[in-house]
Parts: C-alpha cells; sequence; structure tokens
C-alpha cells in the first residue's frame, strides 16, 4: 500500500468519527499522539514510554473502556514521566478529543494493521504524515492552512538556496516545519541519508543543522511529531520570534519561511528592541529579522514568502526595503500566481537575497518573473506542480535546465547568464529606478491581457490599477485579522 493510499485511509477515519463531535483538527492531533505511540514501537525507542502505556499495551486490550482509561490516563501523565525531550514536548498539556471508548481502539487497530514500508523497505511513515498535515491545510474550517506552504513552492525554493553540510538553517515562523524537512531532505538524498558522514558530522546534521521556531501549540506539536516521523531530531521552539527570545536567533547560513499574513494582534509592535523600524505589520519585522539574522558572510542567503503590501507599504515599509537592500543583494523577486494558499486571492512573492559583508549598497539590480499575470487559475482542474516554475528556474539559474537544478545548482547568482535569458515574465530592474519608485518594489508585472483593448485610455487605467492594488492590499490585511480572531 503506497503512503498516499494509507494517509486516505487514515483520514477517511475521521468520518466514523464525526458522530463523536471531533474536528479534522483535532483528529490530526489525536492521530499525531497514537502515531508517535506507534512509532516508539517500529523505532525501538518504546524505553522512553513508560512500560504500561506502551503500544502494545493498547493494542493486547480487549476491554474499550479500559483502554481508553489508560489512553487518558497516558496523556496526563507521560510528560512528567518520560526521560525524552521531544517526548514531553509532543505530549505537553495533551488531552484527548475522542468520548467514546470504541473510537479509541478503532484508531488503534486501524493504524496497527498498516504497513508502514513499501515494498524497497523504504519507511513512508514522514510521507504519510506530511500528506495528512496537507489535507488538514485544506479544510478550510480548520484554519490549518495558514500553517502549511505548498509543497512544490517548499521544493523549488530550497533546490534554489541549496543548502550544504555543516550549514544552520532556521524557519522563524516554521508552522508544521516543512521548509526545514525538505531542506534536511535534499542533502539526504545527496548525501546517502548522511551514512558515510563521520558520526560528528551525521550527529550536527540530524540535531543541529536545522531549526525553527512556532508560536501555535497545535503547530508546534505537528511540527515536533513531522520533524520525528523524518529522522530528524531538530531544536523547534515554542515561541514568538518577535520578542525578546528572537534575538537570540542569529548567525545562520540559510533562513528559509513563510511568515503570517496579518497585523500583530491588537496592533501592537513588536516587544524586542533591536528592529531599527519595529512596526505593527507582522511580515515587515519578520523581514527584518530574517536579514539581520544571517551570518555577515557574503554567502548567508534566504528565501521568504511575503504578501504584497510588504512591496508597496510605505513609511516603515519603505524603510525597510531600503534597509534590506543595502545590507543584502536582494536579487530576485518572484511574483507568485493566486489561489495556492488556503486563504483565496492572497498575492504573494518569493524574495530571494543573500546577506552582504558590509552594511550598505549591496543591491544594485533586482531581477523579477511574473509568474502571476495570465497565468492557469491553479486548483483541483489545475493542480498546482512543480512543472509550473520550469521557466522561472531556469531563468533564475541562467539557463540551467530545470531537471538538472539539484545536480549542477550551487547557489550562486551568475548575472551574466541571467541577462541572456529571452522570456518577457523575466526583467532586471536597477537600485537607483527602484529609488526614484521611493523604493516600492511592487514592480516586474507584464501587461494583462484583459486590459489590452484598454490602453489607449492611458493614464485613467494606471491611476485605477494602483488604487486596486492598495484595495487589495487592506483586503489581504482585514482578512489575516478576521483569520486571527477565529
Amino acid at each position: 500500500m503506497s503512503a498516499e493510499e494509507i494517509a486516505n485511509k487514515l483520514w477517511n477515519l475521521c468520518n466514523v468519527l464525526r458522530d463523536d463531535g471531533v474536528t479534522y483538527h483535532q483528529y490530526l492531533n489525536e492521530l499525531t499522539y497514537i502515531l508517535f505511540l506507534k512509532l516508539s514501537d517500529v523505532k525501538d525507542f518504546s524505553e522512553h514510554i513508560p512500560e504500561e502505556f506502551r503500544w502494545q499495551t493498547f493494542v493486547q486490550e480487549t476491554d474499550n473502556a479500559e483502554a481508553f482509561a489508560k489512553y487518558k490516563l497516558f496523556l496526563a501523565t507521560v510528560s512528567s514521566k518520560t526521560t525524552s525531550e521531544s517526548i514531553r514536548e509532543i505530549y505537553n498539556d495533551a488531552s484527548t478529543s475522542l468520548r467514546k471508548p470504541v473510537n479509541f481502539r478503532t484508531l488503534v487497530a486501524a493504524i496497527d494493521k498498516l504497513d508502514w514500508y513499501e515494498e524497497d523497505d523504504r519507511d513512508v511513515m514522514g510521507d504519510i504524515y506530511e500528506s495528512l498535515l496537507e489535507k488538514n491545510a485544506g479544510e478550510k474550517k480548520s484554519g490549518a492552512g495558514q500553517y502549511f506552504t505548498p509543497r512544490p513552492l517548499i521544493n523549488i525554493m530550497v533546490d534554489l538556496m541549496a543548502p550544504k553540510l555543516g550549514e544552520r538553517w532556521n524557519d522563524p515562523a516554521a508552522g508544521t516545519f516543512g521548509f526545514m524537512i525538505s531542506a534536511d531532505y535534499y542533502l539526504r538524498s545527496k548525501y546517502d541519508s548522511y551514512y558515510h558522514l563521520s558520526e560528528k558530522d551525521r550527529k550536527f546534521q540530524v540535531e543541529e543543522a536545522f531549526s525553527g521556531v512556532e508560536l501555535v501549540g497545535d503547530a508546534h506539536r505537528l511540527a515536533l511529531m513531522n520533524a520525528r516521523l523524518h529522522g530528524m531530531e531538530s531544536r523547534i521552539y515554542l515561541g514568538d520570534t518577535l520578542t525578546e527570545f528572537g534575538k537570540s536567533l542569529k548567525g545562520f547560513d540559510g533562513v528559509l519561511a513563510n511568515p503570517p499574513f496579518g497585523t500583530k494582534q491588537g496592533g501592537e509592535r513588536p516587544t524586542r528592541d533591536d528592529f531599527t523600524f519595529p512596526t505593527s505589520n507582522k511580515q515587515l519585522n519578520f523581514l527584518q529579522h530574517i536579514y539581520r539574522c544571517l551570518k555577515k558572510d557574503g554567502k548567508a542567503r534566504a528565501a521568504v514568502v511575503l504578501p504584497d503590501n510588504v512591496l508597496f507599504e510605505d513609511g516603515d515599509g519603505q524603510k525597510i526595503r531600503r534597509d534590506l537592500m543595502d545590507k543584502c543583494n536582494l536579487h530576485t523577486i518572484l511574483r507568485l500566481p493566486t489561489g495556492i494558499f488556503y486563504a483565496a486571492g492572497v498575492k504573494t512573492n518569493v524574495l530571494f537575497f543573500t546577506r552582504g559583508i558590509t552594511e550598505t549598497d549591496n543591491t544594485k539590480n533586482v531581477w523579477f518573473y511574473d509568474m502571476r499575470t495570465n497565468t492557469p487559475n491553479y486548483g483541483k482542474r489545475t493542480p498546482f506542480t512543480e512543472k509550473a516554475f520550469e521557466d522561472f528556474v531556469l531563468a533564475y539559474t541562467g539557463g540551467i535546465p530545470f531537471d538538472e537544478v539539484e545536480a549542477k545548482y550551487d547557489g550562486l547568482i551568475n548575472e551574466e547568464h541571467r541577462k541572456k535569458i529571452k522570456d518577457e515574465r523575466w526583467q532586471c530592474i536597477s537600485r537607483d529606478e527602484i529609488a526614484k519608485k521611493n523604493y516600492s518594489l511592487d514592480l516586474g508585472l507584464i501587461a494583462d491581457s484583459s486590459l489590452s483593448n484598454s490602453d489607449d485610455l492611458g493614464e485613467p487605467i494606471d491611476i485605477a490599477k494602483q488604487a486596486m492594488k492598495e484595495i487589495d492590499g487592506i483586503k489581504e490585511q482585514l482578512q489575516a485579522m478576521i483569520n486571527e480572531l477565529k
């Protein structure tokens, strides 16, 4: 049975539990608790689980009420009894959403029967869990989409950042840890799952190379589980990057992130005191944190998903963009298509930049690629896959074909090769031109074919288009605030 088939089977079990009042999000948390018990049995670390609560105890218990009572006791006490820090974190403040003992037994029996290995003996538990997270993100009522970035986008960002052994990577808004898991997989696929590394180097890759921070307790729990299922023992902090805690996160070789949309609750500014331009806009604060936490060695790099308002917001927004372009080489902005995130209509971009050694004048030119205008509406009929990025990758790498990126691309930007790419969606805009536009980066979009018949209207059309952009930005922030209130 494939990983996708197993994930579908597990997901469909939620329908059995609907009469128990269990939501999809609660069900995923419940699955996490139970799957981890199974994992401890499969992966031989059950010694960290108190003997009376190990997997086989629940499998062999025939009395539904007795099994369920023992399960509830396990959730209530395991954090104080285990010797494992990751187990303590996963089960911190854990409680069951189930009310009927028979439903607990149904889940245990179903999970115990599943074959967690494919024909080639590849462990697919991580793949299954990733699929469950994606299904949960697709459930609009769960609100979990805000913690999940589309897998094709994550993979492309990782490929183009090209992580290296021995580097330290971080996601300051980790969600379910998807970026770091993809970065780890990128290196494992190149280096035979780290088998041939020295014990010291392997320990670094498994425990220290990748880290993250997540503010929301449930998402933090899912991130810990996701990392463990993928063979990672990374440090994932439960905390807020925009507080004093975030000041300790620095000296990274790379950052991959999709910070949460919206303003800080109540319009408050960040509580840390090291931001030059503190603002109530969370994305702008995360952007400041990210370029400040990179090593100043001319090689540390980042790829960050940000909404359109970050590109054109005045005041502090303008100052932060100028500061970014001083401290970093902001070499590429990808204008993403709409409809790929959980919130319909949200317009997003990926900013790619490298931290300079000096503090000023590191950005000379910014290359823009428009994947938004005159492109398909992605959804069930037109799935969003990595193939959608083929032309962008060719432009970004300066001509290395899409299917050769992992093998040949080393993360370095070659301006001369980029200039040879002929693609109307690909254009270079100088720092001087951007400065003349008050450091607005809301640039690089090609002509919209739906407006081509109205070109003779001239300036009124331009004014209307600019007004619509500003309205869209306000809508995005209002929608993010509504999501937070929910």
